[in-house]
């Protein structure tokens, strides 16, 4: 990693939700034709009787979409890092065929990484019953609200199944925007965003390992400024004695950067309809979702299939 960056960032990645809303660049509404030959690579795939964990890139032939793909990774690698794919025919397709169908997807944009220490590469991101209270469960097995985070890949990918019966929208901020706004109000926590801080696993990690991990916030790559952050993972750090205690400027900083992540000035609203896909760049974009109530019937409940992916440096075009 490169030394910190002395000023506000400039570039498509600074962005708000209200300038932002309207724009129409950050929607993709998939085609018939695009439809149709996805289609037609999800039957080939699944009549090579691969397992999905085993088909590449190379087992789908998207000789039309593979270009738009590649316009969506760079937007979110190298423009305001998120897209919204609008219109995958979730309900009339076979979980099998939605689930090689996405993964289609994920294989032209990146290699899929493990979400969990069990090493799952599709999640199922629903309510499971689990109590949110419990600190060893993940948020997103739950109805509660998850505050702005970023995950664990270079991008997430989040595709609705079924919306619930009120609220669960997702919400997204510029990290960037973020960083210029906190260095703005506190031109002293500057170097603060670059000092390491340790961080609970949340439960993520094998036995002999350490349940806590370091990193700063900000960091810069190639130029570029990567953030990455999960406030309560941060706080949960905490409770283990040989971590440092947060000092006063530590706090300060995370409760600017959730301050002004909550702030309708800066997020935007993005309620997925079933079909739609998310897509995320970890260090461009943060996430959260509001609390939700969910319907009673358990083939209505809600239901989102969630990728990671990293996107391999200098991929090649489709």
């Amino acid at each position: 990693m490169e030394a910190q960056l002395k000023g506000p960032v400039t570039g498509p990645a600074v962005w708000t939700g209200p300038s932002i809303r309207s724009v129409p660049a950050w929607k993709h509404q998939l085609t018939s034709g695009e439809i149709t030959e996805l289609r037609a690579a999800v039957a080939s795939a699944r009549a090579s009787g691969l397992p999905l964990y085993e088909m590449t890139r190379e087992h789908f032939a998207l000789p039309t979409l593979a270009p738009v793909i590649a316009r969506w990774v760079a937007d979110l690698m190298g423009g305001r890092g998120f897209v919204l794919v609008r219109g995958l025919p979730v309900f009339d397709m076979t979980p099998d065929e939605i689930e090689v169908a996405y993964w289609a997807l994920g294989r032209h944009m990146g290699e899929p990484a493990p979400q969990t220490r069990g090493g799952d590469l599709l999640g199922h991101v629903r309510d499971t019953g689990e109590l949110a209270a419990n600190p060893k469960v993940r948020l997103y097995k739950t109805t509660k609200r998850q505050d702005f985070h970023a995950d664990g890949a270079d991008v997430v990918g989040l595709l609705c199944l079924r919306k619930a019966r009120s609220g669960g929208i997702s919400q997204i901020v510029s990290s960037a925007s973020l960083y210029n706004e906190v260095i703005r109000r506190r031109p002293d926590l500057l170097d603060t965003l670059y000092e390491p801080l340790w961080w609970d696993r949340g439960g993520e990690y094998l036995p002999g390992e350490s349940p806590t991990m370091v990193l700063p916030i900000c960091s810069v790559k190639n130029g570029a400024l990567r953030v990455f952050y999960i406030g309560w993972y941060i706080r949960d750090g905490q409770q283990y004695p040989e971590v440092p205690r947060l000092t006063p400027q530590q706090v300060d900083m995370l409760e600017i950067i959730e301050a002004t992540a909550n702030d309708p000035a800066f997020y935007l609203d993005m309620d997925f309809e079933p079909g739609d896909i998310q897509f995320l760049n970890n260090s461009r974009v943060l996430h959260c979702r509001t609390e939700y109530e969910d319907f009673d019937e358990p083939d209505r409940k809600r239901h989102l299939l969630r990728l990671w992916l990293n996107i391999p440096a200098g991929r090649p075009p489709a």
